[in-house]
């Protein structure tokens, strides 16, 4: 699996390492306090074959091999929001780790949503899936360095970015510089909050290192890349940046563009499959009389 670190930049600057797992263009993340050796897991992946529903912790060991040779203590296990493109490995890092599982607490609304698509009254109870819920501005520690939870929906109901030190996991909501922004049309998510949480992202200092949650490609770069500054998103970026001729530089405009472009969008592979393990804190669903676990699938819902 490709990893490329970002060296801390000195005193309340994070080491920054990330993960590209290749199948679901997912990138995974150990920020890391240099002084104190303490880390944090950042939207770790539980693998996934969509065809034969078989899952695998394989990407999840890896990190956690790497966490070992640096002999690094994980502090916390985190998550940017109830991922639909792939599976946390959130619930198997804590049984691994010991460390608590924290997500933003407008799961509870992304919760309420899937119980319906699911017909599942009863599923989904983030306050026993989680250790922690993050509030809006709640603030936490790794090591020496603080982390901030910012609330940035539009791609989901719930997504938050974490900014610790001069890094901020930005989750679905920026893209790399050359590839702009992410959807808003699952369930829940809207192009006019994406596009108030992505203004509310550019707000930090230009120096805030940005990490996004997922790379694909574009035509003219096929290595994946995830890191780039905020006054690099703020000029280059392809959707809103103010140096693109082409680029949406206003709400509407940004709207328009990104409405266009989602209805163009087919659902991720691992959607249906994925919601139903991350509102679980990347637990299965429990066995049935035969002792097998088995995924529902909504027909002719979405």
């Amino acid at each position: 699996m490709l990893k490329r670190t970002s060296p801390s930049r000195g005193p309340g600057s994070p080491e920054v390492t990330g993960f590209y797992e290749k199948d679901s263009g997912s990138i995974q993340y150990v920020a890391a306090d240099p002084q104190t050796r303490k880390a944090a897991l950042i939207d770790i992946v539980q693998d996934l074959d969509p065809a034969s529903a078989r899952t695998s912790m394989d990407s999840a060991e890896e990190v956690l091999r790497f966490v070992e040779q640096r002999d690094y203590a994980v502090e916390w296990i985190l998550d940017t929001h109830p991922h639909a493109d792939h599976l946390m490995a959130a619930h198997w890092l804590k049984e691994k780790t010991g460390a608590p599982m924290a997500i933003g607490e407008k799961v509870h609304a992304v919760a309420e949503l899937w119980r319906d698509l699911y017909h599942m009254p009863d599923a989904f109870d983030p306050d026993a899936c989680f250790d922690r819920l993050f509030a809006e501005s709640e603030t936490f520690s790794l090591g020496s360095l603080e982390g901030r939870v910012m609330f940035t929906p539009g791609h989901t109901l719930a997504t938050i970015t974490y900014v610790i030190g001069d890094a901020a996991f930005v989750n679905d909501t920026f893209m790399h510089v050359d590839f702009g922004s992410a959807r808003a049309d699952f369930p829940g998510g809207s192009s006019r909050q994406l596009y108030q949480s992505l203004q509310d992202i550019l707000s930090l200092p230009d120096e805030t290192r940005l990490f996004v949650g997922h790379d694909y490609g574009t035509d003219e770069r096929e290595e994946p890349a995830w890191e780039a500054t905020v006054a690099e998103h703020r000029r280059r970026n392809a959707h809103i940046g103010t140096e693109i001729e082409d680029a949406a530089h206003d709400e509407d405009a940004f709207i328009n563009l990104r409405d266009t472009r989602d209805k163009k969008l087919g659902l991720p592979d691992r959607m249906l499959i994925a919601l139903q393990v991350n509102l679980r804190g990347g637990r299965l669903p429990e066995p049935e009389a035969d002792g097998n676990r088995y995924f529902r699938i909504p027909a002719n819902r979405l």
